[in-house]
């Protein structure tokens, strides 16, 4: 077991260990730590615990000290400079007739580098424009392309919920999310119904994919054979979350469906749920 305190960079960002280096934090607590891209100021979200070795990514670096009123005056310059360095970024950007979007400046606590984040369709060369922004503000810059996903995380808005982005709210990182669970799930697969503002598939789907995925392991699926008191029938369609059936029987293949709930049925065969050529082609790029 090892003593640890987690540390996020951004607002709703991934959280990093470090070292407590025998002092004792509060969550809120603002920390200046040593990262893979120089010093940085951080936020404290996890205080002072212990941890498995496996859980911890070695070596573990040690919290340098608390923030000084001096060390947050700093941080609070840079968010200056941010937009400084923005609006210079863009025009370059412009003048060099570069297709790509700029989305974010980022400063180092340190200044000893500054990542600009952007969007592009494809490969952008940008060699001569990193020239053109170091000589500029004399120091590391770095250009970093980032996808949709990134760009709604930083930038935020709400979504078809009316509730802002759950990636700027509250996810430290994204979860997979695939088409499949949308089927799983019963959802008209429509790209826009499924996608979120950022045009890729909605995060949510991953929130309730465990509850569908147990649901589906005791509900008959669609195309199912099963054994009802009237006979065997067929599934043509379920809704998992009442558990009620729709049985075509092989007796009345004409006649109405026979409505039935899902315990009340013997399960011969089951079905599988397939993407079909067509649906994969139709949705292609929103995963």
């Amino acid at each position: 077991m090892s003593e640890i305190v987690g540390v996020r960079f951004k607002e709703v960002g991934k959280v990093y260990y470090f070292s407590p280096n025998g002092l004792t934090f509060n969550k809120g607590d603002r920390v200046i730590v040593e990262t893979a891209r120089g010093i940085e100021c951080g936020e404290v979200t996890i205080e002072n615990r212990e941890v498995e070795e496996e859980e911890i990514v070695s070596p573990l670096k040690p919290v340098i000290r608390a923030a000084t009123e001096q060390d947050l005056r700093i941080v609070e310059e840079n968010k200056i400079k941010e937009k400084k360095a923005y609006a210079i970024c863009e025009e370059k950007i412009a003048n060099h007739g570069l297709e790509m979007k700029l989305v974010d400046v980022e400063y180092t606590f340190d200044n000893s580098k500054i990542l600009f984040y952007f969007t592009a369709d494809g490969r952008v060369d940008f060699r001569e424009l990193v020239k053109d922004l170091a000589s500029v503000f004399r120091t590391r810059i770095e250009l970093r392309q980032i996808g949709v996903r990134d760009e709604s995380k930083m930038l935020g808005g709400f979504g078809v919920c009316g509730r802002p982005f759950c990636c700027h709210s509250f996810l430290g990182e994204f979860q997979p999310v695939s088409i499949k669970m949308a089927k799983e799930q019963g959802l008209s697969l429509n790209p826009v119904k499924i996608s979120g503002t950022c045009g890729r598939l909605m995060c949510c789907l991953k929130y309730e994919q465990d509850t569908y995925e147990h649901l589906l392991r005791h509900t008959p699926k669609v195309g199912a054979i099963v054994e009802t008191d009237e006979g065997r029938g067929t599934v043509i369609e379920n809704n998992l979350i009442t558990g009620m059936l729709k049985v075509r029987l092989d007796k009345r293949p004409d006649a109405a469906p026979l409505i039935i709930e899902r315990h009340q049925v013997k399960l011969i065969k089951d079905a599988q749920i397939k993407l079909e050529k067509a649906e994969i082609e139709a949705l292609k790029g929103i995963e």
